[in-house]
């Protein structure tokens, strides 16, 4: 019996826990479906820490704030205000994709830790390029990335992590099918993680340092989110669908109004939303700037929970309803109204998740703008959606189409979420109508989603648009295209456009014409909520690691081009940093993305020094709007912005790079840190950061600035050589000093602000939080 514990998992549970006696055939139900289950889940201890926050504050609490605060480190004195503060918290569970797991097992490989302290996960599901199909994309794959599975499979082994082997799923499918329920606080090394929030979870994306003080056991910081309210009132109907929600909200937050704070849904429309349905409205959150997004606990979870064999946990979730919704009279930052009754279908693009238009009015827009109208291709599925609710409504709408002799004109993909996910809808007959329709059935994986495609049906730099039921849009993410126009709305909505082959198509009120030359509307989907019979789990993709793996060894071979052992970054010198050079000063939107490209880089993902490669090579250069050409100051050439970084690293130049405003949003990758780190930048200067790349740059020993004065951005020169002052005096919330020298020899001085508590300002000192951890050792 494998066992998993909710709260304190690596400490005994404390008086008054309660444990859950799980039943013979419960036992073996979980066996042959290769769940991990809950054996204990202490609520007792969550609703005490509540208790005694809730006597210091004196006031109703919000359901972020009962989860949040209840996992503190220290809830008698910990020191609590909404977006000040920073929490120490005692996070439950660590869960890491492939991709990003690679460097957060080298970062806890040199740690020198045994073992990991709580229970964690590693996910293969990043690595797998959509090709021809599932089996043999799958096959290739594990024939490419050997030495990577490998890898994190014997690194899991010897430390305690469990591994769930490529063509099991998505990493967020997984969590929801096995390991996040009511009250839980997990963190994943991924920026969809709040997916879990679906099922009334805390569930947090950070980059894989974080990861480290979580799995090592000590309390990892969060700067005390805000909480926006998102009311719902009415019914979802018709063609409006869950992912309707949060493309409204994100048209409403934009990318960065969710900076900081979780976003909490509540109010009479929840119940007419699935458990999975939740899921996908906090999945997209990170695409708002979203801390993450969470659901009160109701029957839709307790549906969820008892078809996905943890109806023990969904008795007690009732048992502590009151612990897992918010308090009558709790006090939001900021509440958003939206009637699920009036609340019409959405597509939200191109090129960002915020710009969001009524499926009725993006034909005109098209137009007007001079997008292309051809539908090139609809891709459903993704961690956002891709349950078996989704995909009975994207089968209905096809099996619509297939009724009236008709196929999808444009080319259809389907990624299922998860290998149960796969399995329950090929047992059921959606993956036949899926095929029969055009489509073609992925490997149960990110593929498209993160740029995993193998597209050969347009040349790069052919304008084109494709519709996806995904979560993000930027530019050239997909399909590296810079030219493509991507699109996302629900998997039912892609459906009906890749039926209809254009844009300028609303399946509300336009016609299609049959194959026999009659013209009919599309009637609007349903699809069960849940199986009718069992999930079928398919095979069986989970790995348990030993009991004890000392012995066991993890190689790494020097030679390799995939992975290499971290050597730890160099302290701070103790002064300041005088002189560094501007290495480019970025113009406009600069996600994750921009900063450490994934696709066919993702192969790197384990070796810094080859991953450095892609640095900043997606950023438009202020000085000449192009991209990866940036001017050499020690040679006046133009080259490769990693090109010049090693140049200047190679001649003990140290460089700083300045940005716009919600620089680093996107994904969770701390590459985009690490990278800047190891070619020799110091600080990165910008008029606002997103919340996890500014951590992951605390975490790797660089300084994330803003300016004081957002249009001191306008003096700075691509040319100029910045030094910050005020080091040696570094305290919590006193500014910076940066004297700025241009190349005719003027000189402006600029107030920098910081974040940095006292703990992060060791981890700047020690060269990083690594390094940090490792002093505290000895």
């Amino acid at each position: 019996m494998l066992m998993f514990f909710c709260y304190g998992l690596q400490l005994a549970l404390g008086h008054g826990a309660r444990r859950l006696h799980v039943s013979a055939a419960y036992r073996a139900k979980v066996a042959m479906s290769r769940f991990e289950p809950t054996s204990f889940v202490n609520y007792e201890k969550l609703r005490s820490n509540v208790d005694i926050v809730q006597k210091r504050l004196n006031r109703p609490l919000t359901l972020s704030e009962k989860i949040v605060y209840g996992h503190l480190n220290d809830p008698h004195n910990q020191e609590i205000d909404r977006g000040r503060t920073y929490l120490r918290l005692h996070p439950d569970r660590v869960a890491m994709q492939d991709a990003t797991a690679q460097m957060a097992m080298l970062q806890f490989i040199s740690s020198g830790l045994p073992k990991v302290a709580v229970p964690s996960t590693i996910h293969c599901d990043h690595l797998i390029e959509a090709q021809t199909g599932g089996p043999k994309d799958l096959a290739r794959a594990k024939e490419i990335n050997q030495e990577v599975y490998n890898f994190l499979s014997s690194a899991g082994a010897k430390y305690g992590v469990g591994f769930w082997k490529p063509g099991s799923g998505i990493i967020h499918q997984i969590i929801l099918e096995n390991y996040a329920y009511p009250g839980v606080m997990l963190i994943g090394t991924d920026s969809h993680t709040p997916n879990g929030g679906g099922l009334g979870a805390i569930c947090i994306g950070v980059g894989g340092a974080d990861a480290v003080d979580v799995m090592a056991g000590i309390p990892w910081e969060l700067k005390c989110p805000k909480v926006i309210g998102v009311k719902l009132t009415g019914t979802l109907s018709g063609w409006t669908s869950p992912k309707d929600v949060i493309l409204k909200v994100a048209g409403i937050l934009t990318v960065k109004g969710g900076t900081g704070a979780i976003v909490e849904y509540h109010g009479p429309g929840v119940d007419s939303i699935s458990c999975t349905g939740m899921a996908t409205i906090c999945n997209m959150g990170a695409e708002i700037g979203a801390t993450t997004s969470v659901f009160p606990y109701n029957h839709r979870m307790r549906t969820y929970l008892h078809k996905t064999g943890r109806g023990e946990i969904a008795a007690l979730a009732d048992e502590y309803a009151n612990l897992l919704v918010p308090d009558e009279g709790c006090e939001y930052d900021q509440v958003i109204e939206i009637n699920l009754d009036e609340l019409k279908p959405h597509i939200n693009g191109p090129f960002t998740p915020d710009y969001a238009h009524p499926v009725s009015q993006v034909g005109a827009t098209a137009e007007e703008k001079g997008w292309p109208l051809e539908v090139k291709v609809g891709l459903i599925g993704s961690c956002t959606n891709s349950s078996y609710e989704d995909m009975g409504r994207a089968a209905s709408v096809a099996k619509q189409a297939l009724d009236k002799g008709l196929k999808c004109k444009a080319q259809f993909t389907v990624t299922p979420g998860s290998e149960q996910i796969r399995a329950t809808i090929e047992r059921d007959g959606y993956s036949k109508i899926f095929g029969d329709v055009g489509g073609i059935v992925l490997a149960n994986a990110c593929g498209p989603c993160i740029g995993q495609w193998d597209r050969r049906d347009v040349k790069k730099g052919e304008k084109n648009t494709i519709v996806t039921s995904f979560n993000r849009n930027f530019t050239a993410r997909n399909d590296a295209n810079p030219a493509t126009h991507a699109f996302v709305t629900s998997p039912e909505i892609v459906t009906a456009l890749a039926i209809a082959g254009t844009l300028n198509f609303n399946p509300e009120t336009d016609y299609l014409t049959a194959s026999n030359g009659e013209k009919f509307k599309l009637v609007p989907p349903t699809g069960d909520e849940l199986p009718t019979k069992d999930f079928d789990p398919g095979q069986d993709t989970y790995q348990h690691p030993p009991s004890d793996g000392s012995s066991l060894k993890v190689d790494v071979n020097s030679q390799s081009n995939r992975l290499q052992l971290l050597e730890p970054f160099d302290k701070w010198s103790g002064n300041d940093l005088v002189d560094m050079q501007v290495l480019i000063k970025v113009k406009g939107k600069c996600t994750t993305d921009h900063i450490s490209a994934a696709g066919p880089w993702l192969k790197f993902r384990g070796h810094l020094d080859n991953i450095s490669n892609n640095m900043l090579i997606g950023a438009v250069n202020s000085e000449n709007d192009a991209v990866n050409s940036i001017k050499n100051h020690l040679t006046g050439e133009y080259g490769g912005v990693p090109d010049v970084a090693r140049h200047y690293k190679a001649n003990g130049v140290s460089w700083v790079v300045v940005g716009d405003d919600n620089y680093g949003e996107g994904s969770s990758r701390e590459h985009a840190a690490l990278e800047p780190r190891h070619l020799g930048g110091r600080a990165i200067i910008v008029k606002s950061f997103a919340r996890i790349h500014e951590t992951n740059l605390k975490k790797q020993g660089l300084l994330p600035l803003t300016f004081s004065n957002p249009s001191d951005y306008d003096k700075i020169r691509p040319d100029d050589k910045i030094s910050i002052t005020g080091l040696q005096t570094f305290t919590p919330g006193k500014p910076f000093i940066a004297i700025v020298k241009h190349s005719d020899g003027s000189v402006d001085e600029l107030e920098l602000n910081h974040s940095f508590n006292e703990t992060q300002i060791e981890w700047f000192q020690a060269g990083s939080a690594l390094n940090r951890m490792k002093e505290l050792q000895h």
